[in-house]
């Protein structure tokens, strides 16, 4: 029995069933098989993602005086009183924290940040001495746990690339975050987008994905997915592009990552581009610094609401959002304090949580949703156009011996008593089946199950 691509991903992007039915001669063994892709090692994956990061500048100190001068009844912020640094002390702080607590997510590095300076070459106002040690820093206490993503070039002022300057317009069709992104065509915002990826690469650093700006790119999803798939691919070699643009805060409203333009699934060139959603405002500090968060609307002192409480219960991935000059709060850290609240409650809560970054998040979902389901007499068999760690599945019967085959190499499965030792090359019986989980390879998977 062959199931369709479509009929799969339908089923298993909507957390849904596959049913192989007993009718077809190799099954007679057993009168149904269901087989269904949960989340990784049975998990829900739990990230966070920071916007308007950078090496050294504070965003909303040279953010908010552009901002205003293309609005200025809305950005009335006093920006001279904020600090123009967020300290290299402090994201080391942070790292650490994020490294001893297995914090992951997403820490943007803006190429060309407020227009002052590129952080591949120098930022005028701190030495070059400054900005080496602080891209070593990222390297050695960011990267472990976060992917690494631009916010398009400079976050403020369009960049004309032909100059590398940015144009001389203050109005919201030159500015990133506003007009300029909304008619441009799939080509031009690739261009675009590889300019700011290649500033990253010049700074030894690695992506897979971007974030975009404010509105960049919200009345144009199709051409930024298209874009998006093509500028990372182009610079980076990146198998699974991902990018950050939307978020959604209404109770009931999926959040799970969107696998978008799939092709070539069938041959040696597959690719998707991945729509990481997130699921909380910014309610940490503000994306200036100047407003004051609420860990409760996270996840309350009694652990009972809040938008996190209701994302996990739910299964979907719960990431949340925020800024980093709010974390930072002017050198008060309310922010981080926060994050650090929040992190404590879910401990105290839940013990089936995984933190990942937004890389893996997308690599497992575009596994899932693209992945198709064959079986035969006494196996089921995975045929993958991409590899992702951790596939879990329940199946419906009672398993007493699995192995998983790749390429010729067959590896047991373990039996395991207790669900929460779920990993990589076990499996667990439940009364009315089982869960299994391996490392899913490029290509052809076989389950053999007994």
């Amino acid at each position: 029995m062959n199931i369709s691509r479509r009929s799969f991903v339908r089923m298993a992007g909507m957390g849904g069933i596959t049913t192989l039915s007993s009718h077809y001669p190799d099954m007679a063994y057993r009168k149904t098989l269901e087989i269904k892709v949960l989340n990784p090692y049975n998990r829900v994956p739990v990230s966070l993602i920071i916007d308007d990061s950078t090496c050294l500048v504070n965003m909303a100190y040279y953010g908010i005086p552009q901002f205003g001068e293309v609005f200025p009844e809305q950005y009335k912020q006093d920006w001279r009183k904020l600090p123009r640094e967020i300290p290299d002390t402090f994201v080391r702080e942070f790292g650490e924290w994020s490294l001893e607590n297995g914090v992951k997510g997403k820490y943007s590095i803006v190429p060309f940040p407020a227009c002052t300076g590129w952080v591949s070459r120098f930022i005028p106002g701190w030495t070059e001495g400054e900005l080496k040690k602080s891209l070593d820093l990222v390297r050695e206490v960011i990267l472990p746990n976060w992917d690494i993503h631009p916010e398009m070039v400079s976050h403020t002022r369009v960049i004309d690339l032909k100059t590398g300057q940015p144009y001389p317009y203050a109005t919201p069709e030159y500015m990133e975050n506003w007009e300029w992104s909304q008619k441009k065509s799939a080509d031009e915002l690739a261009a675009y987008q590889v300019y700011a990826l290649k500033i990253l690469k010049e700074a030894g650093l690695p992506c897979e994905g971007l974030t975009t700006p404010g509105g960049y790119g919200g009345r144009n999803q199709n051409n930024l997915a298209l874009s998006t798939l093509e500028a990372v691919r182009d610079v980076y070699g990146a198998e699974i592009p991902h990018y950050f643009r939307d978020l959604f805060t209404e109770k009931g409203k999926s959040v799970a990552p969107q696998v978008l333009n799939p092709s070539g699934l069938d041959g040696d060139d597959p690719r998707c581009v991945v729509s990481i959603l997130g699921c909380t405002g910014d309610w940490f500090g503000g994306w200036d610094g100047l407003v004051t968060g609420d860990t409760n609307k996270f996840i309350t002192e009694n652990l009972q609401s809040g938008r996190m409480v209701e994302v996990i219960e739910s299964g979907e991935p719960a990431i949340m959002v925020c800024h980093w000059p709010g974390i930072y709060y002017n050198g008060d850290k309310v922010g981080f304090n926060i994050l650090k609240e929040i992190k404590k409650r879910l401990d105290q809560k839940y013990d089936n949580l995984i933190w990942m970054k937004l890389s893996g998040i997308s690599r497992y979902w575009a596994a899932k949703e693209l992945t198709t389901i064959l079986e035969s007499r006494d196996r089921f068999i995975l045929k993958a156009p991409f590899a992702t760690q951790g596939f879990t599945v329940r199946i419906n019967g009672a398993v007493r011996d699995a192995r998983i085959k790749t390429e010729g190499e067959e590896k047991p499965l373990a039996r395991i008593k207790d669900i929460k030792s779920l990993m990589e090359g076990t499996f667990f019986p439940e009364r009315t089946g089982s869960i299994l989980c391996f490392n899913l390879e490029k290509g052809r998977n076989d389950v053999i199950i007994a």
